[in-house]
């Protein structure tokens, strides 16, 4: 069947079904032989090849101190693929990406090593057809970024010539506050334009935060309610039941709040609460998302709006878990957060009045990242209180990890002759719903990167603002004593509680 004009819409290239294909490209990975590489960036990159979404010269190249050669990389890229893949391993498929691998051996500071690597990538320009199209992925500590991107400039690597393309992934933390982010991005756009540079915040790659998008606008039955004279407040939590691992020397002095409030949860709150966005393109969105995060509005008292902790020892799935102090390389004065709550409100028409209430830890009672919207009750009942009495407030949860999905709580009758009410749930899983598995959160924003489309990525604006909501409330924490306490494998402290308590309201227990 043709269109009026002719055209067959199933072969438009603007039919948002057909699946989106990168261009004649390659990938850089500064530190592939990080953990991040070697569990998500090269499973992802297979994975796209192995579901026919990248060209056939695709190349990737790798970076890093290792004395390898060509031959060592591609073995390290097979283990990593064969343990972490998604897709199934296909010999034919993996046997066309090879032909696109190259190592560069150098250090971040070696000028021979960044020729080298220029060397490399004009080889693979007249061997794979890569058109000078590259993506440069740090994945290097937040301490290496300048040094990375001065590097980049100073070879040239950042040039794009007429018809091709250059760009920068950045992975989170972006900055530590507000004037290191500040800087950060001075020097990083220094040597690439904003629309060049992609900041990596793997949360907006999985399929449950884009769900947010079509739950809200798609649906005519959400977007009446979704508002100040229905919704009586909103819950984002970030759970994890993991302590903080080998990390030591990356998380003690970063903490929760930084580590996921200032990324995640904000930009998870962005999207619950934002306007309807004039289209879905990287330009709208960021700037409906930029309007909530300059709306923000901290608690008056930060002692009773905020909280903070640390884990002590408990029981965690059967086992005893020490306490955060005692954790291997951890300073046992450390005043580091391993938990954070933060009560957030939104001054503009559809939010005013309304709490949003975030909160992340670790070592708590499961894994979980959910946003629960809670509505207000009834203004009338005109049942018993006894049959009520079980009934609790309506509620749309999205399930961002482990169980995606969407579940909406409500009151149903209990089946008998009286008229007792109680809580039911309906769920929407992804599992259940679709015959695909969703991909992976890097196999997403990858693709993405390599055809330039920037709508999950968070813009410099985005970022600052995040920082100027969070700098008070950790300069508040640093000048008020020690973190509270709380025991591995409960959800947290008992100053949280307090904290809605006084509120009227109460944490979920997912």
């Amino acid at each position: 069947m043709t269109s009026v004009h002719g055209a067959n819409p199933l072969r438009d290239a603007a039919d948002r079904r057909l699946p989106r294909i990168a261009g004649p490209s390659g990938l850089v990975i500064f530190g592939v032989t990080g953990d991040l590489s070697r569990k998500k960036l090269m499973p992802a990159v297979y994975d796209l090849a192995n579901r026919g979404l990248l060209p056939p010269g695709f190349s990737l190249v790798g970076f890093a101190r290792r004395e390898w050669q060509d031959e060592d990389f591609t073995k390290v890229v097979h283990d990593a693929v064969k343990e972490h893949a998604r897709t199934p391993f296909r010999e034919e498929v993996w046997q066309q990406l090879i032909q696109g691998m190259r190592f560069v051996q150098g250090t971040f500071d070696d000028d021979d090593a960044f020729e080298r690597l220029r060397g490399t990538i004009e080889e693979l320009d007249k061997a794979q057809g890569t058109g000078g199209n590259f993506a440069f992925y740090l994945s290097v500590p937040p301490k290496s970024f300048p040094v990375v991107i001065q590097q980049l400039k100073k070879h040239g690597l950042a040039d794009q010539t007429e018809g091709s393309w250059r760009r920068a992934v950045i992975e989170k933390p972006f900055g530590h506050d507000l004037r290191s982010a500040e800087e950060l991005n001075a020097i990083v756009h220094e040597v690439f334009a904003p629309d060049q540079v992609f900041r990596i915040d793997h949360y907006l790659g999985k399929e449950t935060v884009q769900n947010i998008l079509a739950l809200r606008f798609a649906n005519q039955m959400f977007e009446p309610i979704w508002n100040r004279s229905f919704v009586d407040h909103v819950q984002i939590t970030m759970a994890e039941d993991i302590g903080i691992g080998g990390r030591a020397g990356y998380y003690d002095g970063i903490g929760a709040a930084r580590d996921v409030i200032q990324n995640h949860l904000l930009q998870l709150m962005a999207l619950t609460a934002m306007e309807e966005p004039a289209s879905f393109d990287a330009d709208a969105l960021a700037a409906e998302k930029t309007k909530v995060l300059g709306a923000v509005r901290l608690p008056r008292d930060l002692g009773r709006g905020t909280v903070f902790a640390q884990y002590t020892a408990g029981w965690q799935g059967g086992e005893k878990a020490v306490g955060y102090l005692q954790e291997e390389g951890i300073d046992p004065a450390s005043k580091t957060d391993t938990y954070a709550a933060i009560k957030l409100g939104i001054d503009n028409r559809r939010w005013a009045g309304v709490p949003f209430y975030l909160r992340t830890g670790k070592r708590l009672g499961r894994r979980v990242t959910e946003i629960a919207v809670v509505f207000q009750r009834a203004p009338h009942s005109p049942f018993d209180t006894t049959a009520t009495e079980e009934l609790g407030q309506n509620a749309v949860v999205i399930r961002v990890q482990p169980d995606e999905g969407v579940t909406v709580r409500f009151g149903s009758k209990v089946p008998g002759t009286s008229m007792e009410i109680r809580d039911v749930s309906m769920d929407f899983a992804y599992g259940e719903s679709f015959t695909e598995s969703s991909p992976e959160a890097y196999e997403r924003l990858i693709l993405d990167v390599l055809l330039g489309d920037s709508n999950l990525f968070p813009r410099t604006e985005e970022v600052e603002l995040s920082w100027k909501i969070l700098d008070p409330i950790e300069e508040h924490w640093d000048g008020h004593g020690r973190p509270a306490q709380y025991p591995a494998g409960t959800w947290g402290p008992v100053e949280a509680d307090e904290m809605l308590e006084r509120d009227g309201r109460s944490w979920r227990r997912p």
